[in-house]
């Protein structure tokens, strides 16, 4: 299984259909779990895909509409039925604070998660550690809404047949990678002497909104973009009129923002073709895009290239 891979839990927008819940996406980053925006049915969309409650670390929610968080309630409450031992942040706009208090405490029940509430104030960083920095952009919706983006810091690629010449091994790679150099047999070995650059990998997750900055800042430049594509363009006024994109606009954004691997979803209930969205964006941008199906797992791409 990838270590950084988005585990797609539904793909419906206001309403659900037979082939597609609501909303709900797991990014599995390393060590990290992001679950991004749950719907009603996530907790049990989780058992489906065979993701526990254990693997989410954070809980982003782009705004309030119901598509986007009647899923909290039932998560909230089994990340303390199986006593997950670790903190789970909730990161959400802060102007829908007394509605994530009400999906916190929807019913009565014995509460011993440690669930860490940060709302979100504002464009910027809102989390970093070892994963890299998680930063909010605002966008264009009936409501106030919230995209993120990932950010995991360059880095250096070790190049084997260097360190070998050089006579580093075992647990001395790590030492040099800590502390920028290392004397091994009289000389001093830099970090630089065996490795090259390497890009950091970078995500985005984009839900609800009509095309303004804050989707373009967010997609700059990222190895995987989720964006909403709820509507196709026949029907670009009604998109716009609810704060929505198109398939064309997002595959647009794609393209201007030269992303990696594109990822649509949040569909309408009026379409029942899903091959529509992907020729749709396929006129527009010519890099790999997924047509998100509920309990896909899409692996992220490869790094691409050095710095």
């Amino acid at each position: 299984m990838s270590a950084r891979e988005l585990v797609v839990l539904g793909t419906a927008s206001q309403a659900p259909t037979r082939h597609r819940n609501h909303n709900g996406y797991l990014l599995r980053w390393d060590g990290e779990g992001l679950l991004f925006d749950p719907g009603e049915g996530t907790q049990r969309q989780l058992l489906f895909a065979g993701v526990p409650s254990s693997a989410i670390t954070r809980i982003c929610l782009t705004h309030f509409h119901g598509d986007h968080c009647l899923g909290v309630p039932g998560v909230v409450q089994r990340l303390s039925l199986d006593a997950v031992a670790h903190p789970v942040v909730a990161h959400y706009p802060a102007s829908g604070a007394h509605w994530f208090a009400r999906l916190r405490h929807a019913t009565p029940f014995h509460e011993v998660a440690d669930l860490q509430e940060r709302p979100v104030c504002g464009d910027g960083p809102i989390a970093t550690g070892a994963f890299g920095t998680l930063t909010a952009r605002r966008l264009d919706h009936p409501v106030e809404s919230y995209g993120y983006r990932l950010d995991e810091p360059d880095g250096r690629r070790m190049l084997p047949d260097r360190l070998a010449a050089a006579g580093v091994v075992g647990p001395d790679v790590s030492r040099l990678v800590r502390e920028g150099t290392l004397a091994v047999g009289g000389r001093t070995v830099r970090v630089e002497d065996v490795s090259v650059p390497r890009r950091g990998q970078s995500f985005a997750f984009v839900m609800d909104t009509r095309l303004c900055a804050g989707v373009e800042e967010l997609a700059a430049g990222v190895d995987m973009l989720v964006i909403e594509s709820t509507f196709l363009h026949d029907d670009a006024a009604l998109a716009h009129d609810h704060g929505h994109l198109t398939a064309r606009e997002a595959a647009g954004v794609a393209a201007r923002a030269g992303v990696g691997t594109l990822v649509l979803t949040h569909f309408s209930q009026r379409y029942t073709d899903p091959t529509a969205f992907a020729t749709e964006a396929a006129a527009v941008f010519d890099g790999p895009t997924v047509v998100a199906a509920d309990l896909a797992r899409v692996p992220l791409p490869p790094r691409r290239g050095a710095v």
